[in-house]
């Protein structure tokens, strides 16, 4: 018998296998469907408890990986567990680490005993076995347990999915079995990645166990909505009916009304509130990005249908200014808002249901949660008449970039406060193919190494992270198809968002929707193959490279040297140098600046001539020593002496470095 005395409120209906019920945890009744905000550190970003137990939250979520790392169970034990040590009169579910074990990739170790990773607190090494995970989830004191799962991507191989799962399943029993006889509720986890088969007999496996909830885990990693949709209607139809069906890390509106609809109870995602940062705002009538500048003069609140405390008492005008002017509370007012829409729309949902209506109301609601603001804008005319300017009319715009047309008819994005306009003198689609994935001839290389990791510095609008991929994603059944690595950089995601938000303009976006998106929400993708992977870091490159793995080939496109003047310097290149030190690497830039040319050489680097885009006749191929001898680099166009004559010339030259360049290696013999 289940601890938590679940019960189904609601009498099945036709066409929809949602479900209204009821159960108690340790701390209060909980009503379902529900969302429970993401409390990661013991806390909601940018809100207080008070603040959330007032918007309707019935169960918060905390992580045990986070916790144990800091404070400690040293402190849970000392203070009495999380309820008292954050002040939360109400349930907590903790996860049990398993995703951000996953998320980990290249810093941790599975084995059959547990998950080894090295602390990114103090850099110590710990081994988090399924009896280490109940032990601290039994000092932080939460409602729910979740037992330790190895999560991988959804999109991974057969027989990866399959000894996931297996091992998931071995975890789980010891999981129960250290569970021992705390009142403690805890839940297992279905896997099986994108396999009906697997995801059926996971189900069936763990449901001879006795657990008191069910989680459907190794989803949102990596698939599409559609599969996520397919596989989650698919495995609770193998769950339980008498207990609690929770699906891990959903989501948006749209995706919490589908999977209502399919039998889902419970949900988690950090999408409130890590979206209301960007001022992005859920409303009864869609998205709408309060950052945006029609809302600079907004006198009236956020949804006109909403009683949260932020509607009540702010305008849109003011979210807007506080929002670009990068202040706290502006983040802080749009979370309380999403948090609160978030919980009004599961009580709407919960109505529904218990009035037997709910097949109506989903069709209908399901088309206003996926409405955006942005779709309502007007379009380009078709066959408009070209603009006398080079680059006009301006059609969209988000923080500091805007969309804008060529006179050759293709659209760019342009940042606002620089003028720099990417891929501004050829389509870029076609610029992006030619000098950085074909050029790089990335897709022979992806055959010839164990894991080709190409680095994208600059990810801007994703033209050439995406070319990557669509020529990757070319490769025939008869190529040798080994994982690739495409890490992307970019401290500003706006120009991405805004060139994803008009697909109709930018045919590289239509073409892979899916995947920028999963890019965009969670910061990783990987293809279902999983030989493909793309991860997002966002924030300074100059501070992110180092963490991560050393690169084959190297995108490098920032802004100029005018406007990213820190990374086009000499220093920042011999940094780069040094972490190619263990393999051949080739680096792909738009410019053939002399000056950047020399920064390069002077650096270390092995320097040539790359192919023309647009009104340049040429561009830059830099390579390390091994990069320089690669036949990889047998059609470049190496710089010759000449260049020396043309060094000495330049009104950009840098005499600190004339002996550097004179002695380079590239110029002897």
């Amino acid at each position: 018998m289940s601890r938590l005395g679940f019960k189904i409120k609601s009498q099945k209906m036709q066409k929809t296998s949602a479900r209204a019920a009821w159960f108690q945890t340790l701390h209060n009744e909980v009503l379902t469907p529900l969302f429970m905000p993401v409390g990661t550190q013991a806390t909601i970003k940018a809100l207080r408890p008070e603040d959330a137990q007032k918007s309707g939250s019935q169960i918060l979520l905390a992580n045990t990986y986070h916790l144990m790392l800091r404070p400690g169970t040293e402190v849970f034990d000392h203070i009495g567990g999380i309820h008292k040590f954050m002040n939360w009169g109400k349930s907590v579910l903790t996860d049990s680490g398993g995703f951000q074990i996953f998320s980990l990739t290249h810093a941790r170790r599975m084995s059959e005993r547990g998950a080894e990773f090295v602390s990114q607190v103090d850099g110590h090494k710990i081994l988090l076995t399924p009896e280490k995970s109940i032990a601290v989830q039994r000092s932080i004191g939460s409602d729910i347990m979740m037992v330790l799962d190895q999560c991988i991507a959804s999109t991974s191989n057969r027989e990866e999915a399959a000894e996931a799962m297996e091992l998931t399943h071995r975890w789980a029993k010891r999981s129960l079995e250290a569970h021992g006889d705390s009142p403690q509720s805890m839940f297992g986890i279905v896997q099986g990645a994108l396999f009906e088969d697997l995801r059926r007999e996971s189900a069936e496996v763990l449901r001879e166990m006795p657990f008191d909830g069910y989680a459907i885990g190794g989803l949102a990693v990596g698939e599409t909505r559609e599969e996520r949709e397919h596989f989650t209607e698919f495995t609770t139809a193998f769950m339980p009916e008498d207990r609690p069906r929770y699906l891990m890390g959903v989501g948006k509106p749209i995706d919490l009304l589908e999977a209502v609809h399919r039998g889902v109870d419970m949900f988690d995602c950090i999408l409130p509130t890590a979206q209301a940062q960007q001022g992005v705002a859920f409303t009864h009538q869609g998205v709408i990005k309060l950052s945006r500048g029609v809302y600079r003069l907004g006198s009236g609140p956020i949804d006109e249908n909403c009683k949260c405390p932020t509607c009540a008492t702010h305008s849109r005008a003011y979210i807007h200014h506080l929002i670009k002017s990068k202040e706290f509370y502006g983040w802080s007012l749009v979370a309380n808002h999403n948090l609160y829409f978030y919980h009004e729309l599961m009580r709407e949902m919960r109505k529904q249901i218990l009035a037997g209506t709910f097949y109506e109301y989903y069709v209908a609601k399901r088309l206003a949660l996926v409405q955006d603001d942005e779709q309502n804008l007007p379009k380009l005319p078709l066959g408009a008449p070209r603009e006398t300017a080079s680059l006009s009319p301006v059609l969209l715009e988000l923080g500091n970039f805007e969309v804008v047309k060529s006179d050759k008819g293709f659209f760019s994005v342009k940042c606002k406060t620089s003028g720099e306009i990417m891929h501004s003198t050829q389509h870029p689609d076609s610029e992006a193919h030619s000098i950085y994935a074909e050029q790089s001839r990335v897709r022979e290389r992806v055959g010839e190494t164990e894991r080709l990791v190409v680095w994208d510095v600059g990810l801007g609008a994703g033209h050439n992270a995406i070319a990557v991929i669509r020529s990757l994603m070319g490769r025939s059944g008869t190529e040798r198809n080994n994982p690739s690595l495409i890490i992307s950089f970019e401290k500003d995601l706006d120009a991405m968002r805004l060139a994803a938000a008009r697909s109709d303009l930018f045919p590289h976006m239509r073409e892979l929707e899916s995947v920028v998106q999963t890019l965009l929400d969670d910061h990783r993708w990987i293809s279902r193959d999983g030989k493909i992977e793309w991860i997002l870091l966002e924030g300074d490159f100059r501070h992110q490279f180092p963490k991560v793995a050393s690169p084959d080939i190297i995108f490098y496109d920032p802004f100029s040297t005018h406007t990213d003047t820190e990374l086009w310097k000499h220093e920042m290149f011999k940094r780069i140098l040094s972490k190619t030190s263990d393999r051949e690497c080739l680096l792909y830039t738009y410019t053939a600046s002399t000056a950047v040319r020399g920064a390069l050489l002077a650096s270390g680097w092995y320097v040539g001539q790359g192919r023309a885009t647009g009104a340049r006749s040429h561009t830059t191929v830099a390579g390390n020593r091994a990069g320089f001898k690669s036949k990889w680099a047998s059609d470049v166009q190496w710089l010759k002496r000449e260049f020396i004559d043309q060094w000495s010339r330049s009104g950009s030259r840098n005499p600190e470095w004339d002996s550097e360049i004179k002695q380079h290696p590239q110029f002897q013999g």
